[in-house]
C-alpha cells in the first residue's frame, strides 16, 4: 500500500482558499485561516501570494484551468448543446453552490479589483467559446445565440447559489432548445 504523496505548498493554498472561497466568499474567509488549514508557514504562504488579491485572482485563474479539461470539445458532434447539458448536469448536483465568477463579481464591485477582472476574463472566454460552439454546431446567428445561451446560463447559476439544490431548473432545457430553435 502507498502513501499518498503530499501536494506542494502552493496547490495546497489554492485549493483550501478556494473551496472556503466558494462556500463562504471572500471576505469572510482571512489569510491566517487560509494558512492553518493549508497547514502552510506564514512565509511559505506569502512566497506564493504577495496579497490576498493575488491569492484571489490565482484561485480564479487555477479554478477555470481545472474545469476546461473536462468540458465537451468545441468541434465535437453538436459542441454547444454537449456544453450547455454538460453545465446543467453540474448545475444539478446537490453540492453545487453556483459560479464562483459571479460571486467574485458580486463580492467586488470594483470591475478593476483583481478577483473581478479575472471573473470577466473568464466569463469572456466562455462567451467567445459559446460563439464557436455555435458557430461549429451550424447556428445562424451564432454570436447571438452564444449571447442568449450565456444569459441563460447566467441565470441558472444565480438560481443554483440562490435556491441551493431546490432551483428551478427543469425547464432549463427547453429553454435552450427553444432558443437554438
Amino acid at each position: 500500500m502507498s502513501t499518498p504523496i503530499a501536494l506542494p505548498a502552493k496547490d495546497r493554498i489554492l485549493q483550501v482558499a478556494g473551496r472556503l472561497f466558494h462556500a463562504e466568499g471572500y471576505r469572510a474567509i482571512g489569510i491566517d485561516r487560509v494558512i492553518a488549514e493549508a497547514d502552510v508557514a506564514k512565509a511559505t504562504f506569502y512566497k506564493h501570494f504577495p496579497s490576498k488579491n493575488d491569492l484571489i485572482a490565482a484561485w480564479i485563474s487555477r479554478s477555470e484551468q481545472q474545469t476546461l479539461p473536462h468540458l465537451p470539445p468545441e468541434d465535437g458532434p453538436e459542441p454547444l448543446t454537449a456544453y450547455v447539458r454538460h453545465m446543467l448536469a453540474i448545475a444539478r448536483r446537490p453540492n453545487c453552490l453556483g459560479c464562483a465568477y459571479q460571486g467574485t463579481a458580486a463580492e467586488f464591485a470594483d470591475r478593476t479589483h483583481p478577483g473581478h477582472a479575472a471573473s470577466i476574463a473568464v466569463k469572456t472566454r466562455v462567451l467567445g467559446s459559446l460563439a464557436t460552439r455555435a458557430r461549429a454546431q451550424g447556428l445562424p446567428d451564432p454570436d447571438a445565440v452564444a449571447e442568449q445561451v450565456f444569459l441563460l446560463l447566467e441565470g441558472v447559476w444565480a438560481a443554483v447559489r440562490m435556491f441551493g439544490p431546490d432551483a428551478p431548473l427543469a425547464q432549463a432545457e427547453t429553454a435552450f432548445d427553444r432558443l437554438i430553435g
